[in-house]
């Protein structure tokens, strides 16, 4: 099987990699920097640089996946930014920051990989049941909330353009142990991402579209 991971260079996205690496699949993995892309050459992964902020790099994608075929696709970069509440607001460079990395980096992204998609490819958002406006109950964090819910919408328009080839999903990992989440998290990468691979395994074309936990259970929009 054919793996790709758009943001690997620690946490869940690393996971990813390392999971799949062990169970003999073929992984292709995306970091900003050098020390990542070699630790990543080193677990055995294919390793591409790819910076989310800068356009050129992501334009670059898709001749350096060109000829590939990906049967598992997930785009993990992402950023919390500054905590901040409503109604304070964000700074421009603190908005723009969390906007262009979690909403308009998969937005450049997503076009890189209409090629990529083997028939039946899974291809996942890691989102945040955060970004759920049915399921907020607290003002806290309103900027990565609207970033996320932003990131759901990209998705789901990804799911009808990508329709009937690919099943796009955006997941919500849970609190997990990583410099986002924090040491008090409730769940550690290896086991959110031992539950979120059995959930992409399972995925059929009826599930194309939703946003789910990362056991597999409806969230709401």
């Amino acid at each position: 099987m054919q793996v790709l991971v758009i943001g690997a260079s620690r946490g869940i996205g690393l996971e990813f990699v390392q999971q799949y690496l062990a169970e003999g699949h073929q992984v292709t993995a995306t970091a900003r920097d050098d020390a990542a892309l070699e630790k990543l050459k080193a677990l055995g992964a294919k390793a591409l640089k790819l910076e989310l902020l800068d356009p050129k790099s992501c334009a670059g994608l898709a001749w350096q996946l060109d000829g590939m075929q990906f049967d598992v696709l997930l785009i993990n970069a992402g950023v919390y930014g500054a905590d901040v509440a409503a109604p304070t607001p964000p700074t421009q460079a603190e908005f723009d920051l969390v906007m262009h990395t979690n909403v308009l980096g998969p937005m450049r992204v997503l076009p890189a990989l209409t090629d990529c998609l083997a028939q039946n490819a899974k291809l996942a958002l890691l989102s945040s049941r955060m970004g759920s406006i049915n399921l907020r109950r607290s003002p806290n964090g309103w900027l990565y909330r609207a970033s996320k819910a932003a990131a759901n919408s990209v998705l789901k328009d990804a799911s009808i353009a990508f329709g009937g080839r690919a099943v796009c999903v955006a997941l919500h990992p849970g609190w997990v142990k990583t410099d986002m989440g924090g040491s008090q998290a409730e769940l550690s990468p290896a086991e959110v991402v031992s539950s979120m691979r059995a959930v992409l395994a399972r995925l059929g074309m009826q599930d194309n579209g939703n946003f789910l936990n990362f056991d597999g259970k409806p969230l709401a929009w």
